[in-house]
């Protein structure tokens, strides 16, 4: 940083007064430091989806700077690509890489972040060459959203877990079957690659670096300003309650699934789930015998319980209020069927749950 540069930014930092929640216990002028706590370089691939390439930049602007001045202080980031023309995104937006490629090694992480998947996908060689001279380099590969799939084309994820969306699952099993996947957990990093399922679970992923390379209070003062409750762990769920769907290939099945999801609280009869998919009552518990081996009562009772053990372990909800979001008529007859589901009363659950987290 040119001394004309570091004056210009020091002087403005000291015309700036924070306002509340904008500074940290452990703030500290690095308006002239040369090298950031952490670089990220993005790659973006046509069709990308912007909520999960904004959310991370974002995390990594607000932890950067004092309160939302967006400096590129203790966080730098870039994006980069074979040449500077605008990268469509799937919901039609354009943005510009900012740089061409070069040396990956000037970067503590490549991200590549993806979006729509289409029958015959192509990615752009160069990408692909990019990816593995970063992986030859030994920088730490970071996939956003169908991401993943770029870094196993690249062939960098071979003998790794990765994060996959529930929804893209089977594609990725088909196209690469010598990579784990995981659709269970919003976050999975194994050694120097990371993987997220897009959306909002970038923001956690970016918190989790912002944690790493710049510590714990820089990462939580982004809640504020993003108005995000809390950083989750990797391990959160991605799905609780229609995982297992998504190798359902019986349209009446799934479209019924998904009605009973979107009914948690006022469940609906099976007689009329089945007008609404356009089937019989027989044809649709046929449908679930062969699918889940188990009527779509049952379906949908197991459901709402494993519903209320997510919101029991995931939120500070009363058992009175979970038991009327899932449907039961109170909270003593969603106890007893939780019981007979999980071998276990909700306010025992919640207590275990609560000692797991405070080890």
């Amino acid at each position: 940083m040119s001394q004309k540069k570091a004056a210009t930014v020091q002087d403005d930092a000291e015309d700036y007064r924070p306002g509340f929640m904008e500074t940290l216990a452990s703030d500290d002028d690095r308006s002239s430091t040369i090298e950031p706590d952490i670089s990220i370089a993005f790659v973006l691939v046509p069709d990308f989806t912007l909520l999960a390439l904004a959310g991370f930049v974002d995390a990594l602007r607000l932890a950067s700077d004092v309160g939302d001045r967006s400096r590129q202080v203790r966080c730098r980031w870039t994006l980069t690509g074979p040449n500077l023309h605008p990268v469509r995104s799937s919901c039609g937006l354009a943005i510009s890489h900012s740089e061409t490629f070069d040396d990956p090694a000037r970067f503590d992480y490549i991200a590549v972040v993806g979006g729509l998947l289409g029958k015959e996908t192509h990615y752009d060689p160069a990408v692909l060459d990019y990816v593995r001279r970063a992986a030859k380099d030994g920088v730490p590969l970071v996939g956003v959203c169908t991401g993943a799939f770029v870094l196993a084309e690249a062939g960098v994820l071979d003998g790794y877990r990765c994060c996959v969306h529930g929804y893209h699952d089977i594609a990725f099993r088909e196209a690469y079957p010598e990579v784990k996947s995981v659709t269970d957990e919003i976050i999975v990093a194994d050694r120097d690659r990371l993987t997220c399922a897009g959306g909002t679970a970038s923001i956690d992923l970016a918190a989790l670096l912002i944690e790493r390379h710049c510590g714990r209070e820089r990462a939580l003062k982004i809640l504020p300003h993003l108005v995000v409750d809390e950083i989750r762990a990797p391990s959160h769920a991605q799905l609780p309650l229609v995982d297992d769907v998504f190798h359902v290939f019986d349209d009446r099945v799934r479209k019924a699934v998904f009605l009973m999801e979107q009914h948690m609280n006022q469940p609906p009869s099976i007689t009329l789930i089945a007008e609404r998919t356009g089937t019989s009552v027989r044809q649709l518990e046929r449908g679930f015998r062969q699918a889940f081996g188990v009527s779509p009562q049952t379906y949908y009772r197991t459901m709402r319980l494993k519903h209320g053990r997510w919101l029991l372990t995931h939120t500070t909800r009363s058992v009175t209020q979970i038991a009327y979001d899932c449907g039961f008529a109170d909270a003593s007859h969603f106890s007893r069927s939780f019981r007979r589901a999980f071998q276990a009363v909700p306010s025992a659950m919640r207590v275990r749950q609560t000692q797991e987290s405070d080890r």
